[in-house]
């Protein structure tokens, strides 16, 4: 996803993964924070469930900005387990980590996972790489109109992502600035 011009930017902690250049919707934080609650304070974010949830959600979702030098290796579950040298888990807490060997953000279409913080763009230009909206004839087409897909009307696999609308009805996020048919990257404008 790229972020061609925006107007606002909000940071949010994801309350379910989603992918980077989902659309998603502000929500109440339920998972709080980490040590001395320094998360709690942020909204939660999710891609949209229902109809309604999906003309709310007009944020386009990307990683927060790391300063963190690579590899980042990230441990998902036992952040604090080897402070002062004390292993609180009996099977030591090297299951299920990922390294990054370059950031995260600088990676197209990688999921970012529940819990992290990251960034909610809104009123601007967005490049969605192809496979990452609801293909249709129409949705390429500048001026088309543009919503987005929920779990409850589409997949869950396909929630955030942007769809096509033939009328411009409530829920419509943008409209469609340009398609390149070499990549088939579709950047639309969000109003």
């Amino acid at each position: 996803m790229e972020i061609n011009r925006f107007e606002d930017v909000i940071g949010v902690q994801l309350q379910s993964a989603a992918v980077e250049g989902r659309f998603v919707v502000l929500v109440a934080n339920t998972l709080g924070g980490t040590i001395m609650n320094t998360n709690e304070d942020l909204p939660g974010a999710r891609v949209p469930a229902t109809a309604e949830e999906a003309k709310r959600a007009k944020y386009c979702l990307t990683w927060a900005v790391d300063n963190r030098q690579t590899p980042i290796v990230d441990w998902p579950s036992s952040v604090y387990d080897f402070r002062g040298g004390w292993v609180n888990n009996t099977a030591g807490p090297l299951t299920g980590q990922t390294m990054y060997l370059t950031h995260p953000g600088n990676q197209e279409s990688g999921t970012i996972p529940s819990g992290y913080k990251a960034l909610g763009y809104t009123e601007g230009t967005f490049t969605i790489p192809s496979g990452q909206y609801i293909y249709n004839a129409n949705i390429i087409v500048p001026g088309a109109a543009i919503m987005v897909a929920n779990t409850a009307d589409d997949t869950a696999a396909e929630a955030g992502k942007p769809k096509y609308t033939a009328t411009m009805a409530a829920g419509v996020i943008g409209v469609t600035e340009t398609y390149d048919t070499d990549t088939g990257a579709l950047t639309i404008r969000v109003e």
